[in-house]
């Protein structure tokens, strides 16, 4: 059964402004054992608070002309009305939309015309798989959206043949805007040839800590090998500055990031495009580059809905992010990515002088459990983005590198009323990691059971600002040879805690609490730092924790 050959107006294009190649070093190899990663088939600016997410309401004027006219028009508004209802039966049947029979041809066609149409909505066949063998010339297997296409289905799968070549399942091209409804979103794959470079070197441009638990582990006192940092505690990152490019005269650079052509593999978003997922499961996809399962870089809502089991070779695993992103009472779980952002990322760290800025993401009552990555930000990262999350979870995610259930880097984060819990990595920041002048705040909120091989169970802080109000960091332990900050790790950066307890934190050397270098850790009279062990707080010269016992 053939796909379509039909040459769509739409050049769909993923326009290629970077191609950045990487491949799995032969020293991250080593790292497979600390985190299963069976989902990985290598063989072959303000805030999103004031967003409104809701789809424009058209609004009709009524006849705003005084009663003098009315006379006059009473004829012409009998004609009125009569076109009026044909036009209502029109939108009816819009709204009933084209029944679909179970084949892929068919769709293909249906789409097709659905874009030479002005859109319109589709109804697939209940508990129909429509298994898409070939893809056009641009690598998808639909036709490029265009228009404003609903596809709506019920137990119903669109998916990529095991057998066939590399291709994505949906693009959605500029002006286009594709709800889907009820439907399993499944198989696609994007490929690339890569080049070598490690998680760690990535993450080596945002924050030292691996390089400091390396001289710890070589021997080196901590106190020792912090104090090395203390002249120049910038040193080395972050080394290549991000250049905007010129333009010329007369011609304005749009501040818009681009998706490369390997970028989600089941659903692409193009700047200018718009996506609705709603009622659906996005599933067992892979991108050669970011976004595993969806890469948005236009407008996207995912409502309801479930990101599981898919993988990217770079960034987001589930979920990569350039644009506006939404995820609400919808699950990001088990999905994989081998550099950062297992289950979600918001921009992509800089791999040979070229990054992704983060969007603005806002998650509500959104969960986020059990994904993984050999670099950092297990269950999401933000890099240079901005990110709002209300009442959402980050449970039992992994990072090998950082940030086991969450990592920022200059970034700024909002969380409230979040729950992060049995989050791990065998680096730093169980939980949390944040560096490289981020801004975060947790608001009524709980850091967990986390668990860290180096530095800071629950939270590493460093080089930015981080705030915790009517919250908890409880439970959390640095439990490996070098373990440091059972709760808290700060170093050349600042931690306020505002009626926030600190308890029940270990770590294997002191203090199990909170640890300070050439920072501050400043506490208020109604916070908490207590039943920490071996000891609650310690600040090496340079580094200060108000109220706080030993």
């Amino acid at each position: 059964m053939s796909n379509y050959l039909t040459n769509n107006e739409a050049s769909g294009r993923a326009t290629a402004k970077r191609r950045r190649k990487l491949w799995l070093a032969s020293g991250v190899a080593g790292l497979t054992g600390v985190i299963s990663l069976a989902a990985v088939g290598v063989a072959g600016s303000a805030g999103a608070v004031g967003l409104n997410w809701n789809t424009a309401q058209v609004s009709k004027d009524g006849d705003q002309r005084g009663d003098e006219g009315r006379d006059w028009d009473k004829d012409k508004g009998e004609d009125r009305d009569k076109d009026k209802d044909k036009d209502k039966d029109k939108d009816k049947d819009h709204e009933r939309g084209k029944e679909v029979p179970c084949d892929t041809d068919k769709l293909i066609q249906a789409i097709v015309f659905a874009n030479n149409k002005h859109g319109g909505v589709l109804e697939l066949a209940k508990g129909c798989t429509y298994n898409l063998t070939r893809n056009d010339y641009q690598g998808n297997g639909l036709p490029v959206i265009t228009e404003h296409i609903t596809l709506k289905g019920e137990h119903t799968t669109i998916s990529r043949e095991a057998t066939a070549d590399y291709f994505r399942i949906l693009n959605v091209g500029a002006g286009g805007h594709l709800t889907i409804e009820g439907l399993t979103i499944k198989g696609g794959q994007t490929l690339d040839r890569y080049d070598s470079v490690e998680p760690a070197a990535v993450w080596a441009a945002y924050s030292d800590s691996e390089a400091l638990a390396a001289q710890v582990k070589a021997g080196t006192p901590l106190a020792q090998a912090l104090t090395a940092q203390q002249a120049n505690p910038k040193a080395g990152l972050k080394a290549a500055p991000k250049v905007t490019p010129k333009a010329s005269a007369g011609v304005v650079t749009p501040l818009v990031e681009y998706p490369e052509d390997t970028d989600g593999a089941g659903i692409l978003v193009q700047p200018g495009g718009t996506a609705e997922i709603l009622e659906s499961e996005v599933v067992l996809n892979q991108s050669g580059n970011n976004g595993g399962g969806v890469a948005n870089f236009g407008t996207t809502k995912i409502w309801h809905s479930t990101v599981t089991r898919n993988t990217a070779f770079f960034f987001g695993g589930g979920v990569f992010n350039a644009g506006l992103l939404k995820v609400e009472e919808s699950k990001i779980t088990d999905n994989t990515a081998v550099i950062g952002g297992g289950g979600i990322s918001n921009g992509a760290a800089e791999i040979f002088a070229d990054d992704v800025d983060g969007g603005t993401v806002e998650l509500k009552k959104a969960e986020i459990t059990d994904n993984e990555t050999l670099g950092f930000g297990g269950g999401y990262l933000d890099i240079e983005g901005n990110t709002t999350a209300y009442e959402t979870k980050f449970v039992s995610n992994t990072a090998v590198l950082a940030g086991g259930g969450l990592a920022a880097a200059d970034s700024q984060l909002n969380l409230h009323q979040a729950l992060i819990e049995k989050n791990s990595t065998a680096g730093v920041g169980g939980g949390v990691a944040i560096a490289f002048d981020s801004a975060v705040t947790f608001e009524k909120s709980s850091i967990k059971d986390n668990t860290a091989g180096f530095f800071g169970g629950g939270l590493y802080n460093r080089g930015s600002v981080t705030t915790l109000r009517d919250s908890e960091v409880v439970g959390n332990r640095a439990l490996g040879p070098i373990g440091v900050g059972g709760g808290i790790f700060n170093t050349f950066g600042e931690v306020n805690l505002s009626k926030t307890k600190v308890a029940h934190n270990f770590s294997t050397f002191e203090p199990g609490g909170v640890f300070s270098f050439f920072g501050q850790v400043n506490v208020d009279d109604k916070s908490a730092i207590t039943a920490n062990r071996p000891t609650n707080c310690l600040a090496i010269p340079g580094g200060t924790i108000e109220n706080c016992f030993a």
